[in-house]
């Protein structure tokens, strides 16, 4: 029984450009079932046409870590970069179009490898971590942030800066323009006293 729960596993998520493996063992400790992953020993990234990617538990979670809150970013209309320089992983919107994937080796002299993704390439790498993250079998608590509301800046930055003014720059040329027209038109004529207003008035004289 202990031989079969410590069976090596291996959780295989497949979309159209890559697929990911994630190598484990159950937590017998914790007295996981087996099939289970509560210890990841290996995971593996392959893509088409492009180098596989590899790595420890640590790498895997930081990937996690910035591309889905990137891709919930780009849902809302805010694209921005996920990842600081002294992370293992950022991600931010490729300065021609597309997406920019930088991995940092965690081995001193090793360059970044750099990937430029395209929309259905980072949409099938959403689909793949959200794959693992949802996964039953994986039974391993998962430290990702916990999604939060745009800020109000980042609301403000989905629209165009010219689209933003164009409401208040609107309203002002209405106002000077209101201005304008009343100091260019004359007032009307005073109105012509009535009969009845005359003769009240040279009765009064």
């Amino acid at each position: 029984m202990l031989q079969s729960a410590l069976m090596k596993q291996t959780l295989r998520y497949d979309q159209l450009s890559c697929r990911l493996e994630v190598d484990g063992f159950p937590d017998v400790s914790a007295d996981q079932a087996a099939g289970s992953v509560g210890i990841i020993t290996g995971w593996r990234l392959e893509w088409l046409g492009r180098p596989e990617l590899e790595g420890e538990r640590e790498h895997l979670l930081a990937l996690m870590e910035v591309v889905l809150p990137y891709a919930r970013h780009l849902i809302s209309g805010v694209g921005r970069r996920f990842g600081g320089e002294q992370r293992p992983v950022a991600i931010e919107p490729g300065p021609t179009g597309g997406h920019r994937l930088e991995l940092r080796s965690s081995q001193s002299g090793n360059p970044s490898l750099e990937l430029e993704l395209d929309d259905a390439e980072l949409a099938d790498l959403v689909r793949v971590l959200d794959g693992l993250r949802l996964d039953t079998r994986l039974q391993l608590p998962l430290a990702l942030p916990q999604s939060q509301p745009l800020r109000q800046r980042e609301l403000a930055e989905r629209l165009p800066l010219q689209r933003r003014l164009a409401a208040p720059l609107a309203g002002l040329t209405a106002l000077a323009a209101a201005a304008a027209l009343a100091l260019i038109v004359p007032p009307p004529p005073a109105p012509a006293p009535t009969p009845s207003a005359a003769a009240a008035a040279a009765g009064r004289r």
